[in-house]
């Protein structure tokens, strides 16, 4: 029978030449992954391997992103990509013992996916590492690393049957292989022998795997048998369920239709960058399931196992993807299918994953995004997941400006949009403007917001929250339309917030803050719940709660203020220095002209929430960002040509004018009055956000208003 023995401990990590002792996970980049010039170079663990019987395979669930694995200086294995697990073969060489080395190198490979995105290329031996004794007859590692077994449930006129394939080395004839199919209370269901690697189980009646209301899971014991001794066996959880999106009516879960409330989730943590431990893709899964979230986008790339196991468990529908995002070459598309097959085969069996991704905003990259390749390609990978896997969809997530005619939305099965109106260009009703468009003009289009959010940090604050001012009040704003505008819209089948958590982007500038994108629901080191996350909790969650916003911002000039609270009740009081309001509201409660006394005041929402606001002559500057480094910008605007140029804001009306793809889609929006541009070079320096503030102030005729207004939709349309 096979043995599995954990090699985390005590490990020798060289970097630089200088020499430590380690235990895994581990991130070499954990301390400067947040600074624009993190370290990406090779680096390299080593330990010694006590002599070993029988057939061992070395497993590493994760290192990134190109790893060599060498036995006593002899270099046996090579493996590109960083978020896929790989095996390998150390039985010729450990009979003895031996010295193991494993160098990673997180470098910008040309050949491998990503190169580049809004998240730090963590490096290290970040995932558990793993020796597995087997017998010569073993479930085989060499089919992309899987575990050698396929468990796939399948429904045939009201009946199921679990169908179990399987890949097996030395498999020989007096050899066979039994399945056995455990319910919870370990009582067998069903059970099969075959001198085959395939198996059928007739099941009859399971109870079905229902998400969230009933994540009931069996579990499959498949054994290898030879004269009635095992000699390798595995054991997995599968769940018998089935699906369906419909392009009028959303996803269906077993027949009944379900909305899937979703949140986008990155790995990394706060001085551990990807080297974390179960215990913080536990606490990740508890957070997101208090926020009342049913659904998962794991973006961008393969993530740990014991993740999706805890998904199965718990009941979260999974979006899983590979990391083929932003900039397209057609030389890293082998490696690109590569990664794809390794996902599939790797995490087939888990009932919770209900589509695969192919690609994030590939077309991000303006000269790559006309590569005559990128849809062949993109054909090719949706294709190869078709032939992997013919029981659930294929998806992408789309850049907000790619056209919506664009023959990259025609491949997949399903389809995903990454829209940030109202943060990264103007206004919130382009969201219902676009949403609405999009499916009248493709109404059998399966269609999802797969990622749409806000920056929210919560040291800053405004009473009158704007777009770009990283206010936590903003976010809040922000998220308040667009979770109206996914919930008024049975025919949009989820959406997916980005992000759960604030994560790392080395690139990243602004808002007073370098290294991280703060969109999430909850700050990078999990301890605070930002006010956005109890607004999804009104929404989403049956527990019943009371929160009141603006707990930190908590120094304010004495007068009157509109105070919110969050709650999935139907009557909320606040009280307010011993004064009690009420008032009833669906989920979002605005309690005005709330008077703020000089001193402490103290503030109580339905006795469960209670927080404390101080008056005094002026507000608390911090609460403000005055930064240059603080405005909004797309992480991707730099100096390159080569970039897409995604206006916003931000940008100039020199910009704006400059810009031919603006000018010709808002052509013919200006009416009677013509694109002055000797009159415009007064005002060329001008942010746009600010020209619209005063453009009552210049006399600006309405259609120049409109044009400034319509250009950001006209171009994202």
């Amino acid at each position: 029978m096979r043995k599995i023995i954990n090699i985390n401990k005590d490990w020798l990590f060289k970097k630089n030449g200088e020499e430590r002792e380690v235990n895994l996970p581990h991130c070499f980049n954990a301390k400067d992954g947040l600074t624009p010039d993190y370290m990406r170079t090779k680096c390299s663990y080593k330990k010694e391997l006590p002599p070993m019987k029988n057939n061992v395979f070395l497993l590493i669930e994760g290192a990134n992103s190109v790893c060599q694995v060498a036995v006593n200086s002899k270099i046996i294995n090579y493996h590109k990509g960083g978020y896929s697990a790989f095996v390998t073969d150390l039985t010729p060489y450990i009979k003895n013992g031996c010295t193991l080395e494993i160098s990673v190198d997180n470098s910008d490979f040309e050949e491998v996916y990503p190169s580049r995105a809004d998240f730090t290329f963590w490096g290290g031996l970040y995932r558990n590492v793993s020796l597995i004794q087997t017998d010569k007859c073993h479930f085989s590692f060499s089919d992309f690393s899987s575990n050698g077994v396929y468990a796939t449930p399948i429904k045939k006129n009201d009946k199921w049957i679990l169908d179990v394939k399987c890949v097996i080395e030395n498999f020989s004839d007096s050899a066979k292989l039994r399945c056995v199919l455990l319910d919870k209370e370990s009582n067998i269901y069903a059970m099969g022998e075959s001198e085959k690697s395939e198996i059928i189980l007739e099941c009859e009646n399971p109870v079905l795997w229902n998400g969230r209301e009933n994540p009931y899971l069996y579990t499959l014991q498949c054994e290898i048998v030879q004269n009635n001794i095992i000699l390798d066996n595995i054991s997995i959880k599968v769940g018998f369920r089935e699906f369906y999106i419909d392009s009028e009516k959303g996803f269906f879960l077993n027949g009944k239709h379900l909305k899937l409330k979703g949140v986008c989730r990155h790995q990394d943590r706060e001085e551990m960058g990807n080297g974390i431990t179960e215990k913080e893709h536990a606490e990740d899964l508890d957070l997101i399931l208090d926020v009342g979230a049913n659904s998962i986008r794991l973006a961008h790339y393969q993530q740990n196992q014991f993740f999706y196991d805890l998904c199965d468990e718990k009941g979260v529908l999974v979006w899983a993807e590979v990391p083929v995002i932003s900039s397209f070459s057609p030389d890293k598309q082998d490696n690109a299918k590569q990664q794809l097959t390794e996902l599939v085969k790797q995490s087939y069996n888990h009932p919770a994953i209900f589509c695969w991704g192919i690609e994030n905003e590939i077309t991000q990259n303006k000269k790559n995004a006309k590569n005559k390749a990128l849809v062949p390609c993109m054909k090719e990978l949706d294709a190869l997941v078709k032939s992997l896997d013919e029981t659930r969809y294929s998806t992408c997530a789309q850049l907000s400006i790619l056209d919506q005619d664009s023959p990259l939305n025609k491949i997949t099965d399903i389809l995903g949009y990454n829209h940030y109106f109202g943060w990264y260009d103007f206004g919130f009703e382009y969201l219902n403007k676009w949403l609405d468009n999009f499916h009248r003009d493709y109404p059998d289009t399966k269609l999802c917001l797969s990622e749409y959010g806000a920056e929210g940090l919560v040291n800053l604050h405004s009473v009158f929250p704007v777009q770009g001012d990283y206010s936590e009040e903003y976010q809040c704003v922000f998220h308040e339309n667009y979770i109206k505008a996914v919930n008024s819209r049975d025919w949009l089948w989820g959406s997916f917030i980005w992000n759960m958590f604030d994560f790392g982007s080395a690139n990243r500038h602004e808002g007073g803050v370098i290294g991280k994108n703060n969109k999430g629901l909850v700050t990078y080191d999990r301890k605070t719940k930002k006010d956005s996350f109890w607004l999804y909790k009104a929404f989403w969650s049956d527990e019943e709660f009371t929160h009141i916003c603006g707990e930190r911002f908590k120094t304010r000039k004495t007068g009157k203020y509109d105070i919110k609270v969050y709650s999935n009740k139907s009557e909320v009081t606040l009280e307010v220095n011993g004064e009690r309001f009420t008032q009833n509201a669906d989920k979002i409660f605005v309690f005005k002209d709330i008077e703020i006394k000089n001193g402490e005041n103290y503030l109580s929402a339905g006795g469960e929430h209670s927080i404390v606001i101080i008056g005094a002559g002026e507000t608390d500057k911090s609460y403000s960002i005055t930064s240059e480094n603080s405005f909004v910008r797309n992480w991707e605007r730099k100096s390159d040509e080569e970039i897409v140029n995604y206006l916003s804001p931000e940008s100039t009306i020199k910009e704006l004018v400059s810009s031919e793809d603006a000018h010709i889609m808002v052509k013919g929006k200006l009416g009677n009055d013509k694109l002055n541009k000797t009159w415009l070079k007064l005002i060329y320096p001008m942010k746009i956000k600010t020209a619209l503030k005063l453009s009552g102030l210049f006399g600006m005729s309405k259609n120049y208003q409109e044009l400034l207004k319509e250009y950001t939709y006209a171009i994202h349309k």
